[in-house]
């Protein structure tokens, strides 16, 4: 008994001082990068990268060890999941459908979203046959293609509210454009995501991929007829009291959370996207998602996103990129940024938007950041992507959104769009 108390107190210890290293040099970071006009979230992304092979790991590899071992401790990476669970929920409380129905930017929201899924999808999915010879030998190359087609298609939703925040975008007709395609861009992304998840899971098997997507149908029924009305009455018989949440209401929230994300990891498909669902059940009720963002959701964000960050950090090591590998990953770099910028460019002018407006919007639809870790861990725990790919394909989606803040402080001027004090320097 008493060694296993022993036991229980050292890994307690040992994942205490892994939480701290980790959410302090994510919020360290996290400084550092607003102080240099970027997004916080890059700078906790580069403080999960440093934490891992590519710095720690290689400048004191004894030391790596000792503090996170040769790969993440079960406890940490439980977290990781838990939390992205819960920020699931978050971005999925956070769509804001009207965007979507808005007559005056339906046309170029329309347009952009089909340019910067449709192309950047095929590219990849091109890259993919093509490399997946000699980067993914012995994984399905469909399913390996489909994987890279959707990771150069994404754009990151969270992230990019952010940005249109920084930048006073969010109540401009090119934010509420951007946001827009970018919320038809994700949910088009998740299904493709949900949909290649639950083909690598059936193992090819028609008649389990039939029985998974039949019970997937009757959940979003399920979801669309009883849930939601349950969550309006939820929200009503507990409503929002100075901008505070009831416990009793936070605690059956959770409880939601969790019992969809045990229903899709039924399914065969990742609980996160259970956490998802649960967020589009409350997206109407603005009065609750305000009042979790401020009293669940920066606890999220501190806490359980650098635990997230981390776990991808420890799982990519750039100096394990050999040469051959630094073509590919310019060929991928090449692909994702004029995948992405090209085609929205031109369909921008096409329904409209000058050639500075078309640039500003090109450069918001290239953000990736959140949204694409999240696809490559599930790319990489399903075993369809290989470390060395995962590693690259991390590679770009840091750079594609370190490049975003630059391209609008050089854009956005040309418009005749003032950028708020602070984002210049």
């Amino acid at each position: 008994m008493t060694s296993a108390v022993h036991a229980t107190e050292d890994l307690l210890f040992s994942v205490l001082l892994q939480l701290i290293i980790m959410i302090g040099a994510a919020r360290a970071m996290n400084v550092v990068a607003r102080k240099l006009g970027q997004p916080g979230a890059i700078g906790e992304i580069l403080a999960g990268l440093m934490l891992g092979p590519s710095l720690l790991g290689a400048l004191a590899p004894d030391l790596s060890l000792a503090l996170f071992g040769a790969k993440p401790q079960p406890a940490v990476t439980v977290i990781s999941q838990i939390g992205l669970t819960l920020l699931m929920f978050q971005i999925g409380a956070d769509f804001e459908f009207a965007h979507l129905s808005d007559k005056r930017h339906r046309r170029g929201m329309a347009a952009i979203a089909l340019a910067s899924i449709g192309v950047p999808f095929g590219l990849g999915l091109a890259i993919g046959l093509w490399s997946a010879p000699t980067l993914a030998p012995g994984i399905s190359p469909l399913l390996y293609s489909l994987f890279v087609g959707n990771a150069l298609a994404i754009t990151a939703l969270p992230i990019l509210g952010r940005i249109l925040a920084q930048f006073g975008l969010t109540d401009r007709p090119l934010g509420v454009v951007a946001i827009a395609a970018a919320a038809a861009n994700d949910v088009a992304g998740w299904v493709l995501l949900a949909a290649i998840s639950a083909l690598a899971a059936a193992r090819f098997s028609g008649e389990a991929l039939a029985l998974q997507m039949a019970g997937l149908a009757g959940l979003m029924l399920l979801s669309r007829f009883v849930l939601a009305p349950l969550a309006a009455r939820l929200v009503k018989l507990f409503p929002v009291q100075n901008s505070q949440l009831d416990p009793s209401l936070v605690a059956v929230v959770i409880c939601l959370i969790f019992a969809l994300a045990i229903s899709t990891y039924s399914l065969g498909i990742f609980a996160i996207f259970g956490g998802f669902l649960a967020g589009l059940l409350f997206h109407r009720h603005q009065g609750f998602v305000a009042a979790w963002k401020h009293q669940v959701g920066q606890f999220v964000l501190v806490f359980f996103l650098p635990v997230f960050f981390a776990f991808t950090g420890l799982r990519t090591n750039l100096l394990g990129l050999g040469v051959s590998d630094l073509g590919w990953l310019a060929v991928i770099l090449v692909a994702a940024i004029a995948g992405k910028v090209v085609p929205v460019y031109f369909a921008s002018r096409w329904t409209g938007y000058t050639p500075a407006e078309s640039g500003v919007l090109a450069s918001l639809m290239n953000t990736r950041a959140l949204m694409e870790l999240i696809v490559l861990n599930i790319g990489y725990d399903l075993g369809v992507l290989p470390r060395p790919v995962f590693t690259m394909l991390v590679v770009m989606a840091v750079i594609t959104t370190v490049m975003t803040g630059p391209l609008l402080r050089w854009l956005l001027p040309k418009t005749g769009h003032v950028i708020p004090q602070g984002i210049e320097a």
